[in-house]
């Protein structure tokens, strides 16, 4: 071995020393701000004309969070739409390829970390003819070559590729909690729409009633007009309201397809035809009386929330990278292999070649780009935490209207289900009173439009008691369970995973 090379190999291992020696001192530097969840700007406790079931705690029965959506709902062709649709929605089903693209990223980002490790190989075959050869004959060259390298590795002395890595791992976990925010709405969505379609039933099948009532009555006022013992206003009375009974009818199943379409939207597919039968308005059943817990428990509860920290942890990662952009990056370049004219020798000792290039770049000047990044970096965490507060009093007045509904409209039923009965008995004596000729036949038509108007109420009031309850279970963050392995192969390590 010549001097020469004994010489470059030496340097090349004290580069190789010294770099290492200064990866080994500034491991674990990090200018990530540590993070500390902001306080929640909504008070202690939900308002208290909002509160629900008096006789209902927390300790009596678990958090909606807890529940399953196939426990809480109790129609069992619901629970098969619901199943139906988280197989098929469209939405849901891209909401389940973000989180994957999100991992993919975050991959890629963890890949930074480590070198990147080629291996290749090469052969050159040249000839020189005589006319340009130094020597004036003709020369054959082969030159063989095997080797293994990195390229352009950076060294991570301040936490820059680090800090994009957490970035990409915060992101990951947002748009995890995205997917099951998702989920939260579509079985919210569905309930919803299933209710609204089979109200519509309801109002359809009162409305036919009525209209057969009506066109009774009708029957009887042209045959009393006809004999000369009615006046035709009355007569025409009667038309009006049979025709409008009619129109209602009309409208009434124009909305009932509507809803049942939007239904098919969110089930991705249309209805099966072998669903088991629906249970009626008043026959519905689900978890009453879910207990809210404190307001903090949104926090750990809501997904929509938990995603919003996440974009804030991200956020807190960019401002760790754009400071270590301020500090010298050390880039690695380095192969080793042989090199031989003649193949039988590429492997010989004699052939081995190696070469190592460090590469040192510090920032000098760049024009106010490096803290003009540092300055963006830090007004987006404000974006952030701005964001997360707005969400956070989102999700409070949701489900503070949630529990308002759920206060009162159980005893709006009660009353107009008093009233409905109230105005049955006044029909039955304005049809006394009007055939013993002690009334009008306007106090009777008038007595008719009251319970009919008078029952549709009592439909919508109890469609929007249990569309009530749906929303109460979705803003507590029901319709979302954690699955019994969380994160499968390929699942994320948590560094700063603040949704526990």
């Amino acid at each position: 071995m010549t001097d020469r090379s004994f010489r470059g190999r030496r340097a090349g291992r004290a580069i190789a020393l010294a770099v290492t020696t200064m990866a080994v001192m500034v491991a674990g530097c990090s200018f990530i701000p540590e993070h500390q969840r902001p306080a929640a700007p909504i008070p202690t406790a939900y308002p208290a004309s909002s509160q629900g079931a008096p006789g209902t705690t927390k300790a009596e029965a678990p958090a909606p969070a807890d529940v399953a959506w196939q426990d809480f709902f109790g129609d069992e062709r619901l629970r098969q739409l619901i199943q139906i649709a988280l197989d098929n929605n469209r939405d849901l089903r891209v909401a389940v390829l973000n989180v994957e693209q999100a991992r993919a990223a975050f991959q890629i980002r963890q890949a930074d970390l480590v070198p990147t490790i080629s291996a290749g190989a090469q052969a050159t075959r040249s000839y020189t003819p005589s006319t340009l050869s130094i020597t004036g004959a003709p020369l054959l060259y082969n030159t063989l070559g095997a080797s293994v390298g990195i390229t352009s590795y950076e060294l991570d002395l301040f936490g820059r590729v680090r800090a994009l890595k957490d970035q990409a791992l915060a992101q990951f976990f947002a748009t995890e909690e995205n997917r099951k925010a998702a989920q939260i709405s579509l079985v919210a969505s569905v309930a919803n729409a299933y209710l609204a379609m089979i109200a519509d039933d309801a109002l359809l099948r009162l409305t036919e009633q009525t209209l057969a009532t009506r066109d009774e009555s009708f029957r009887l006022s042209k045959l009393r007009f006809d004999n000369g013992v009615a006046s035709e206003i009355d007569l025409r009375q009667a038309e009006t309201l049979v025709e409008s009974a009619r129109a209602s009818m009309v409208a009434l199943r124009r909305q009932r397809q509507l809803d049942e379409n939007t239904l098919v939207l969110l089930l991705g597919q249309a209805l099966p035809p072998d669903l088991p039968p629906a249970q009626a308005l008043t026959q519905q059943t689900m978890l009453a009386d879910v207990p809210p817990g404190l307001p903090s428990d949104l926090l750990v509860r809501r997904p929509d929330i938990r995603a919003q920290e996440q974009q804030l942890v991200a956020a807190e990662a960019n401002i760790g990278a754009a400071r270590a952009a301020f500090f010298p990056r050390i880039a690695l370049t380095g192969s080793f292999g042989f090199g031989s004219r003649e193949l039988n020798q590429l492997f010989e000792g004699s052939s081995r070649q190696w070469s190592i290039g460090p590469a040192l770049s510090v920032p000098i000047f760049d024009g106010g780009r490096n803290r003009a990044t540092l300055d963006s970096a830090r007004v987006q965490r404000d974006i952030m935490v701005a964001q997360y507060e707005k969400t956070i009093q989102s999700a409070f007045k949701e489900v503070s209207d949630a529990l308002a509904g759920s206060a009162t409209l159980g005893e709006q039923l009660g009353a107009l289900r008093a009233q409905v009965e109230a105005e049955s008995q006044r029909l039955k004596l304005a049809e006394l009173r009007y055939k013993g000729g002690a009334s009008s036949y306007l106090d009777l038509l008038d007595s008719q439009r009251s319970l009919y108007a008078a029952q549709q109420t009592v439909i919508q009031t109890q469609l929007a008691q249990l569309q009530a309850r749906v929303t109460l279970y979705r803003a507590l963050g029901g319709g979302w369970q954690e699955p019994m392995a969380a994160n499968a192969a390929g699942a994320a390590p948590t560094r700063t995973r603040v949704t526990e």
